[in-house]
């Protein structure tokens, strides 16, 4: 077993080392400036196309039609995940304040790269059985023309699926409940199969049904318990926004709080957490949005960027905000802690409660999603759907597994096997760039005005 883990630590230095987060990020520049960062500088207009469309009628549709906001939810509940709550306080211990400044550096180039790729699995698409299908084992196949790094991905997806999609956030579920309810592990998971089970078997027009409601459920407890928490603290806001920037460049003037971590540290840790919280480039993204009931590239790609930029501008940055104006500090806790003491300062015994409810929310829609990444995965291996309904089932059951065993090593493994799902990814937006063109989101505009 140590064997393994030393071979998994070597490997997960390299997909998440400091020479791919250069290549994350460096990725992230070229399509912001290939877009000439219409993320930032055309936000209302991406803004107007994504979230006040959700209350126009096209998605307000009650039929099985995924509509691009169903498709955005359900890929949404894929990333909003333990990582915006555990994972931006584990970027604060291992990184400082600083590493959230770097989290939005990266949000805000991933919003391109998101976007990109969202792009190319519409245009790759197919259409089987009725249905869309894509993502980047197609445009790797189709476009690129590498089968193998078509095949090399989806084995990939296929076991972050089981592992980190699923066993993991089980276990996360588990955890919360067994914290916050004094729920048995057993009782969860038990609970927990026949919920996921009713909902993965349904398919993608149950999970993203589900999706479509909980999503919203779920942001509405987090943003109003952390708003609160903000409220409450509000006077150490300014100096909490002063910690982020001085950390950020090792500005040494930053007194108290989270300092002395370096520069270095707040890059890597803040990249590579926010990179892991919103899967800008991680490839899972295009493979629910291809499936979309939408004819434009250009329209799908903006989900991409507000998906972005709900999961770690809005939302990871509420976690930092609410712990470091608490100014709670790192010591010896480790990041399910530390997301826990704001949470309980402002709201006593039932902030244990709260955070533990969001946690298990967030990892249960994680949970759903992620199978639907892993039988697209699957179908295309074997070309049809003969062994669906198969995973399903063994899915469902590596859930209840998940919630009654500790996963320390299979977390590790699927973590490196996630960061791995990126390289065929990152290889096929680099030699397809040709293909993102910015004439496409000003045409689109145009066409809005008229």
């Amino acid at each position: 077993m140590d064997y393994i883990s030393s071979i998994n630590h070597f490997i997960n230095g390299i997909v998440w080392g400091p020479v791919m987060i250069a290549v994350y990020f460096g990725i992230g520049i070229f399509y912001s400036i290939k877009i000439r960062f219409y993320q930032i500088l055309s936000f209302g207009k991406w803004w107007d196309q994504t979230f006040n469309s959700i209350f126009r009628s096209d998605n307000k549709d009650k039929s099985d039609r995924l509509t691009p906001y169903k498709a955005m939810t359900t890929s949404l509940a894929g990333t909003i995940g333990t990582g915006n709550i555990a994972g931006v306080a584990s970027a604060l211990t291992l990184g400082g304040a600083g590493a959230v400044f770097w989290m939005w550096v990266a949000a805000l180039l991933g919003m391109a790269t998101i976007y990109a790729e969202i792009y190319l699995g519409v245009l790759f698409r197919e259409k089987k059985n009725g249905r869309f299908v894509g993502g980047p084992m197609y445009y790797l196949e189709k476009g690129v023309g590498c089968k193998f790094a078509a095949v090399f991905f989806c084995v990939c997806c296929i076991a972050s699926s089981i592992g980190m999609g699923n066993m993991t956030q089980a276990n996360s579920v588990s955890a919360a409940l067994e914290e916050g309810f004094f729920i048995p592990p057993a009782a969860t998971g038990i609970l927990l199969s026949l919920i996921a089970g009713f909902i993965i078997i349904g398919g993608i027009n149950r999970i993203s049904a589900i999706s479509e409601k909980l999503v919203p459920v779920m942001a509405i407890i987090y943003l109003t318990s952390s708003v609160i928490i903000l409220a409450v603290n509000y006077k150490n806001i300014p100096h909490a926004f002063s910690m982020i920037i001085t950390d950020a460049f090792d500005l040494k003037s930053a007194a108290g709080g989270f300092t002395g971590y370096g520069i270095g540290k707040a890059i890597k840790y803040g990249i590579s957490r926010g990179v892991f919280s919103n899967e800008a480039g991680l490839g899972s993204s295009p493979v629910i949005h291809a499936a979309a009931d939408s004819d434009s590239p250009v329209s799908e790609g903006l989900w991409g960027m507000f998906q972005v930029f709900i999961d770690t501008i809005i939302l990871c940055t509420l976690m930092s905000l609410c712990i470091l104006t608490t100014q709670t500090e790192p010591g010896d806790n480790n990041g399910m802690q530390l997301s826990i003491l704001p949470f309980q300062c402002v709201f006593g015994g039932s902030g244990k409660m709260i955070i533990s409810a969001c946690v298990a929310l967030f990892a249960f829609a994680t949970l759903i999603s992620w199978c639907y990444f892993g039988e697209k995965s699957l179908e295309y291996l074997f070309g049809d759907d003969r062994y669906t309904m198969k995973y399903r089932i063994i899915y469902i059951a590596f859930a209840f597994v998940g919630c009654n065993m500790g996963f320390s090593l299979v977390w590790e493994i699927s973590d490196t096997l996630n960061g791995l799902m990126a390289i065929p990814n990152l290889f096929a937006l680099v030699i397809l760039s040709g293909r993102i063109k910015y004439k496409d989101l000003k045409r689109l505009s145009e066409h809005e005005k008229k």
